[in-house]
């Protein structure tokens, strides 16, 4: 027997989530079978508290019914991520609001409808992203560590060996100039290479 398995999401806790419910028991989940969450859509599905347990409860078989498909995820791509875990547990997922159902010829169109809208969004995000990399360099723009004042790590360098000399640990010597103690060793490892001329 096929059970129902009912999943709400708020963002907050002065939102209300009597009309989620109320539609999940409309379809025929009991309530105590609904699972809920109050968090941002920040959050990936799997790593929500109220998802976790209704992962733990769902079996194969099962169906979980949400009142509209975005209450899964925090994005398009998120939807479909967790629409696919499901899958692959062997668990069907129904949309009340936005009549998808992969049990159906039209809830599969949807879902693949879904699909390919995600994987343009990815491919957009990628191009913005890497046009922005692109025109920040053209305007000057250094990524990663700014270059260090080689003055500076040598007056820091001097400090460190001196509190080495008075007995200080590594860790503690580097603490007394701001750096860790791997910085430490990698600065006082480049001090001590040789010098291409």
């Amino acid at each position: 027997m096929v059970r129902l398995l009912g999943y709400t999401r708020i963002s907050t806790g002065a939102q209300d989530a009597t009309l989620q419910v109320d539609a999940l028991v409309a379809a025929g989940v009991q309530e105590r079978d609904i699972f809920a969450d109050v968090t941002s859509g920040r959050k990936e599905a799997a790593a929500r508290p109220g998802m976790g347990r209704l992962l733990e409860h769902a079996a194969a078989g099962d169906t979980v019914v949400v009142w509209r498909v975005d209450r899964l995820g925090r994005s398009l791509v998120d939807v479909l991520s967790t629409v696919a875990m499901l899958g692959e547990r062997g668990i069907g997922v129904r949309s009340v609001s936005d009549g998808i159902d992969p049990a159906t010829s039209t809830g599969r169109l949807m879902l693949n409808l879904m699909a390919t809208l995600a994987e343009y969004e990815r491919e957009l995000i990628v191009e913005r992203v890497t046009a922005g990399i692109a025109a920040a360099r053209e305007s000057g723009t250094r990524f990663g560590r700014p270059p260090s004042d080689p003055k500076i790590i040598a007056r820091k360098l001097a400090i460190v060996n001196e509190a080495r000399a008075a007995g200080h640990t590594a860790a503690d010597a580097a603490e007394l100039v701001g750096w860790s103690r791997a910085t430490l060793y990698r600065h006082q490892a480049q001090a001590a290479a040789p010098v291409d001329e």
